[in-house]
């Protein structure tokens, strides 16, 4: 399926990746503006649209005074914008892992994951924090199966080890109302 398919065989909608910086060719196609650029904006309903800025991993912290490490995130267009994601120690290593491609002996839970959704041929399309209740952050895992797209619902952390798992690093994309929350 190509981006520009209007709905996948299950039904939703596929995100429509948009920018102020879209250049038209010669044959009349959009061709695609820089990363930096990027903001994905998704249709819920007839009467929504969502909009999902790209972030990406800039680091992961630990800091003794405080119970969890923090995943830190940037938005890669302006603002610029950041936020810290609290994740747990064992995903917090993972993540480092999976941030300089370093491999276990034996396979993590993440890097199994991460080869069987390659045996069976399905691409992560996109990890997205999808929003925030309570302190917590609460995400999605979109996929491009044989059957179609799939969404499942995951843990930040795990979407974030798998989206850097992949070949080429699947995108993470931060509804636009939960960069705001932190920026009133």
């Amino acid at each position: 399926m190509s981006e520009s398919d209007p709905t996948p065989e299950n039904g939703a909608s596929a995100p429509e990746v948009t920018s102020d910086a879209a250049h038209v060719d010669e044959a009349g196609l959009a061709t695609e503006p820089a990363a930096t650029e990027l903001a994905a904006t998704e249709s819920l309903d007839a009467d929504t649209t969502t909009v999902f800025r790209v972030v990406s991993v800039e680091s992961v912290v630990f800091d003794l005074s405080d119970p969890s490490p923090q995943v830190h995130l940037m938005e890669t267009g302006a603002p610029y914008r950041h936020v810290s994601v609290p994740i747990a120690l064992p995903e917090a290593q993972a993540l480092d892992a999976a941030m300089f491609k370093v491999a276990g002996r034996r396979p993590s839970t993440h890097e199994l994951m991460s080869s069987i959704l390659e045996t069976l041929r399905a691409d992560i399309i996109a990890v997205r924090i999808v929003r925030y209740d309570q302190g917590v952050f609460y995400a999605e895992l979109d996929l491009m199966t044989a059957k179609g797209r799939e969404k499942f619902d995951c843990r930040c952390s795990d979407g974030f080890i798998l989206a850097l798992r992949q070949a080429v690093p699947a995108p993470i994309l931060c509804d636009e109302v939960v960069l705001a929350h932190f920026y009133v």
